[in-house]
């Protein structure tokens, strides 16, 4: 064979074997290019297993409301797999504490919710409670601001915050007052907190505390109490029935719906104005994908049709803080509220 033929022979050779190694490259390159796009793609996380939303309240307060609310959220959504749900658990009793251990025992487990307000703050100043939320679990988002009303029996002497403050400041005892569900809530560190503003020495204040804001109610028309410190929800039935008068609301602005006709406090003269910060809580130590999938459904339920008519008939405002906002204004909160439970002479914690 000549020297010609041997050479066109190597050179067929190298081509078939460059051929080869292209043809594997293109392979590799195919197969690297399919995983490339899956590795960015990678599912965001969401809920695998039942999602329970434990409410540290009886069935159908306003606390047991939102679970509800969140409940139909969800379901529309679809975001259960398949065989799983969202289930809305009641678990009352101290103050908070029962449904917060459950999320003690499940660190990291973002199937687990729960709520926080400024009442679990006040109980935790008074040593009532000795969980502090957004301490000590994941907060995710505020939802909405609570208000609250002052309330007499329809029939009262007293017609308004004036008439109050003077009996008050002449003596503070004369005006016994009911809150739910303990001495140094949230409703009365923020009804203090007015009373103080108009000149009544809160130290000696008569407080009775009730299970809850219906049994509070039933006692001021019974003529057990002269007045009752709620939340708006608790009090729409009785007003509308004409059993009792509202002498002032704590929100910054007058409300519409069943207390259009309700002055605030500043409205009646006083410095003062207050809010209950309702927010979304889970386990300590769960993933950044998991706060992220939570705090985007909490962002869009307080867009949804059933949470606005929910905020419309309890007269409550929807105030969406992210998680980062969110718990920066707790803490805020929990500073300032240590103040006025000092002056009611019931704080029990250093720090």
């Amino acid at each position: 064979m000549s020297e010609g033929a041997i050479g066109n022979q190597e050179w067929q050779g190298s081509m078939r074997g460059l051929n080869r190694r292209r043809a594997a490259g293109g392979m590799a390159g195919a197969a690297l290019a399919g995983l490339l796009p899956g590795m960015a793609m990678a599912a965001p996380w969401k809920p695998d297993q039942n999602v329970e939303f434990v409410v540290p309240a009886g069935a159908g307060g306003a606390l047991d409301q939102v679970g509800r609310a969140m409940k139909q959220f969800y379901d529309e959504r679809g975001d259960a797999p398949p065989g799983k749900t969202f289930l809305v658990t009641n678990k009352p009793g101290g103050n908070g504490k029962i449904a917060f251990d459950t999320l003690k025992q499940r660190p990291g487990d973002a199937n687990f919710l729960s709520l926080n307000t400024h009442g679990y703050i006040a109980s935790y100043l008074t040593g009532n409670l000795d969980v502090l939320p957004h301490r000590e679990f994941t907060t995710i988002a505020v939802l909405q601001d609570e208000f609250l009303t002052l309330a007499v029996r329809s029939d009262s002497p007293i017609r308004n915050v004036q008439d109050l403050l003077t009996a008050m400041r002449r003596d503070p005892a004369s005006q016994r007052m009911g809150v739910a569900t303990s001495i140094g809530n949230h409703i009365h560190v923020g009804t203090a907190k007015a009373l103080r503003a108009g000149g009544v020495d809160i130290k000696k204040l008569v407080v009775a505390p009730f299970k809850s804001s219906s049994e509070s109610i039933v006692a001021l028309v019974g003529g057990h109490l002269e007045l009752v410190a709620s939340t708006t929800p608790n009090v729409i039935a009785m007003l509308q029935a004409g059993k009792i008068r509202l002498l002032a609301v704590s929100s910054a602005q007058r409300l519409g719906g069943a207390f259009k006709d309700v002055p605030t406090w500043r409205e009646s003269g006083v410095d003062s104005d207050f809010s209950s910060a309702l927010g979304i809580i889970a386990p300590k130590g769960i993933t950044a994908d998991q706060l992220a999938y939570w705090e985007a459904r909490c962002k869009e339920l307080v867009e949804h049709k059933e949470w606005k008519l929910l905020v419309e008939r309890n007269q409550s405002r929807s105030h969406f803080m992210p998680h980062a906002e969110a718990s920066a204004y707790y803490e805020k909160e929990y500073q300032s509220m240590r103040g006025i439970v000092a002056e009611l002479g019931l704080l029990q914690v250093k720090t």
